[in-house]
């Protein structure tokens, strides 16, 4: 494959170096495998391949470098029209990965400038690529969201406060006033502990059927005045077969929260993006080697 001045390449993630067919691994030590075998990539004109090295390997394809640098590439990462189609082919790319075997996935964007920078990368990184890929195994990645509609919550509590003890007649102007907001804040503690409670129920649900669960960054409301607000924000790494037991209970406890304003939303499966493990680049890589586009 000849190596243009201007490609460099784009890494979806890592995985074991087996998953790439034995007549071609067998061929060369380091074997470039692929077409057909993961579909299109990034650019349409290169397709995927795996680069071995040791016991792992890079799931890559050529891209331009202007694409991604430089002033072209500034204007492509914030054209949101761009980064969608490219997000969405660098996440197909790693479900196809899926489907043979764990993977390790890096953040939408990660560059190596050369096949040499990506096997220095992997040589100093094999064994912590392994242990993570053995760990993983044929667990994916599934996201809970949890909304709550505040002021529905809120209306409905003093709803039932207020038919349960109504307040007494013919009070004055002020004193119904000072009773309101008294009934305001004792809602909105009684809801914080309510929806404490409830994450709580929720998580200790959920234990017994991930390997692991990790909290994730809650993001803010998209309006000022938009009707929920999120406050919960869960990844929790699961067996396949898991999965079903998995919806089930999300669907009960969304029964159960659904007059208390709180909505349960699911996502998955995902690459495990929220269980990898941070690989520093020092091998004349470019971009971010972890994490990835949250789900």
């Amino acid at each position: 494959m000849n190596e243009d001045s201007n490609n460099v390449l784009y890494v979806y993630g890592f995985t074991q170096a087996g998953l790439a067919p034995e007549a071609a691994a067998a061929a060369m030590p380091q074997a470039e495998v692929s077409e057909g075998l993961l579909g299109g990539g990034i650019d349409e004109s290169h397709p995927p391949f795996f680069r071995r090295n040791g016991s792992v390997a890079g799931v890559v394809s050529r891209v331009s470098r202007s694409e991604f640098c430089g002033p072209t590439g500034e204007k492509n990462l914030q054209d949101l029209a761009w980064l969608a189609v490219r997000a969405c082919r660098h996440q197909a790319v790693l479900e196809r990965v899926m489907r043979l075997g764990p993977v390790l996935p890096a953040r939408f964007g990660t560059l190596f400038s050369s096949l040499a920078s990506l096997e220095g990368f992997l040589r100093k990184h094999e064994t912590a690529i392994a242990r993570f890929l053995q760990r993983v195994g044929s667990q994916q990645e599934w996201a809970v969201k949890g909304f709550l509609d505040q002021a529905r919550a809120e209306t409905q509590w003093l709803a039932r406060r207020r038919s349960e003890k109504p307040g007494p007649s013919g009070s004055s102007p002020g004193a119904a006033y000072l009773r309101e907001q008294t009934l305001r804040l004792e809602a909105k503690q009684a809801l914080d502990d309510q929806l404490a409670e409830a994450c709580d129920a929720l998580l200790h649900e959920l234990n017994p059927l991930a390997s692991e669960i990790v909290p994730r960054r809650v993001l803010a409301r998209e309006t000022q005045h938009a009707a929920r607000e999120m406050v919960l924000n869960w990844a929790l790494l699961l067996p396949a077969a898991a999965a079903a037991d998995f919806r089930g209970r999300i669907e009960r406890a969304n029964a159960e929260q659904q007059p208390a304003g709180l909505a349960l939303e699911v996502s998955g499966p995902w690459p495990p993006y929220s269980f990898c493990p941070v690989l520093e680049d020092t091998a004349g890589g470019q971009g971010r080697l972890s994490g990835g586009i949250e789900p």
